[in-house]
């Protein structure tokens, strides 16, 4: 569903006014985030209904609420317009939106990352190169564009040499049963359903990419600075339950088969979508991810992409129109105008056990 709107999403930034978030965050002790229906992100539907949210919340003497929206656009408006606290989001669109119209964000946890969930399916041909030349059907500006730009370069090619047709995923399957579609981009479990056809090929996909669809939970800067307990308690959330999935358990177990229900799957379901999303389970490895040299470069794909695209804040400039701070005072875009930040300090907290 996040793949979807995360198009929906981006065409807002044409219309919609700079927006300033929070402004002056005060102290306070209740807080609130949202999140979306997806595989990396349904452990926070489970902390809120298990009691591992509030028990971590109390911890420090706080209340927070994690909400389930099931409009992914309007989650991340609703956050950047200031309503939550927090919100789960991909990488792209937090610089796109709320970042891209000023509201000061930093991704708190660097959840996990596309590592086949999304590709491209030919049929007829077994070469991504085949392409050229096509009409291709996708969810016009969603991570979907975002992987095929990227695969384009890949051989040498760009958008000019294909022909982008805008398509719901309601209709990409159905579309591709008809002869006059013959490529296509989208996301599991659509992807393996196209794939599944007769002389289909899947030429591409994100795990040739990385580390480059992240999914995060964001939180507003101001709000978290004024409040760092409000970061320490939603990290202890995530990780004990992180700890818990990956638990050879009956009460890892049974949070898993929650987690699917809640998600419209079964237990296998569920994990054919984990099997292509790598998690960081260990905040260890969101850390070091965090910290390696390739998100900067990554980011710079982005936004450049964003900006290509006209979707990089209202009247930007140029692809560096927004500033990304990374750690060890790394920045890309305009060092002025920092407005997502990507700080793994309470991550570590956690793989020091120090929260």
């Amino acid at each position: 569903m996040r793949r979807l709107l995360a198009g929906l999403a981006l065409a807002v930034t044409f219309s919609a006014p700079p927006l300033s978030g929070v402004a002056n965050a005060q102290e306070k002790t209740e807080f609130s985030v949202c999140w979306s229906i997806y595989a990396g992100w349904m452990p926070w539907g489970y902390m809120q209904d298990s009691g591992i949210l509030k028990k971590w919340a109390d911890t420090y003497g706080l209340t927070i609420e994690a909400v389930q929206i099931n409009d992914y656009v309007e989650s991340i408006n609703q956050y950047t317009a200031g309503q939550y606290d927090g919100c789960t989001m991909t990488n792209m669109d937090a610089l796109s939106i709320p970042a891209g119209g000023g509201v000061d964000t930093t991704a708190l946890i660097v959840g996990d990352y596309s590592n086949g969930n999304d590709g491209i399916v030919l049929k007829g041909k077994d070469q991504l190169a085949a392409i050229q030349g096509q009409q291709v059907n996708l969810v016009e500006l969603s991570v979907s564009h975002y992987l095929l730009a990227r695969a384009l370069e890949s051989v040498d090619l760009s958008e000019r040499d294909i022909t982008v047709v805008n398509t719901s995923d309601a209709d990409l399957v159905a579309a591709y049963q008809t002869p006059d579609v013959t490529a296509v981009v989208t996301w599991n479990p659509l992807l393996s359903e196209v794939a599944a056809a007769p002389d289909s090929h899947q030429v591409f996909d994100s795990s040739q990419i990385p580390g480059e669809i992240i999914d995060l939970m964001v939180v507003n800067t101001e709000t978290l600075k004024a409040n760092p307990d409000f970061g320490k308690a939603l990290v202890g959330a995530w990780y004990e339950t992180m700890t818990l999935v990956q638990s050879d358990t009956p009460e890892g177990q049974a949070a898993l088969e929650a987690m699917a229900e809640a998600s419209g799957t079964d237990l296998a379901g569920y994990k054919a979508q984990l099997a292509t999303t790598a998690m960081f389970y260990d905040p260890k490895d969101a850390v070091a991810f965090t910290e390696a040299e390739q998100l900067p470069k990554t980011m710079t794909f982005v936004s450049k992409f964003l900006f290509d695209h006209g979707i990089l804040g209202q009247g930007a400039p140029s692809a560096d129109f927004v500033g990304i701070a990374y750690p060890g005072d790394k920045t890309t875009g305009d060092a002025d105008n920092i407005k997502l930040r990507y700080d793994p300090s309470v991550m570590k907290m956690a793989a020091d056990a120090a929260l």
